[in-house]
């Protein structure tokens, strides 16, 4: 069986100096069915290039978004290429069914614990419930939305567990998912 062809859109501002972000994609950049995408170094004046970016989902059956949540939300890179890329007419609309039946997949890391991440937590609200407008996004456009993979703490994390949790992404990327074939 062949794994489904996954593209990588990594939308950290300074991939560069990142640790959690870099070290998860330096894990998986060497899988063979995988297309590792920064924006940030693909676009570093912000000015997204639609057209290729619509062929490279086009290209693809899976679509992992990996970033490190800010602000409760994405990056502002992310959210510009969202703006551009995901556009009426081919994400959603009337002739917008370009993404239907993919799968989407959000990998993130956050800067406080997972216990922040409740109605009695520091932010008042689960993961589940920040995430909502990217599940809304998802069904929009047609996408599987996977559970997210998330990494609480990441300033804290020890390398052993940061090792861990890139390992774990790694083998998440070269399982063939149920149904393919």
């Amino acid at each position: 069986m062949t794994p489904p062809r996954t593209l990588i859109v990594v939308a950290h501002p300074d991939l560069e100096n990142s640790r959690i972000t870099a070290q998860l994609t330096a894990a998986i950049k060497d899988v063979e069915h995988v297309t590792v995408h920064d924006l940030s170094a693909s676009y570093p004046d912000r000015r997204i290039d639609a057209a290729r970016e619509q062929q490279l989902l086009r290209e693809h059956e899976t679509i992992v978004l990996q970033f490190p949540w800010h602000w409760y939300s994405v990056p502002g890179v992310l959210k510009e290429w969202m703006d551009q890329v995901l556009s009426y007419g081919f994400a959603y609309g009337p002739g917008g069914d370009a993404l239907h039946g993919k799968r989407l997949r959000l990998v993130i890391s956050t800067g406080g614990p997972e216990s922040s991440y409740a109605p009695e937590g520091y932010n008042r609200f689960t993961m589940a419930e920040l995430l909502r407008p990217l599940e809304a996004t998802a069904h929009l456009c047609g996408l599987e939305m996977e559970e997210p993979r998330v990494l609480h703490s990441a300033p804290r994390v020890t390398d052993e567990e940061l090792a861990a949790h890139a390992g774990h992404y790694r083998e998440l990327l070269l399982a063939v998912p149920v149904g393919v074939r």
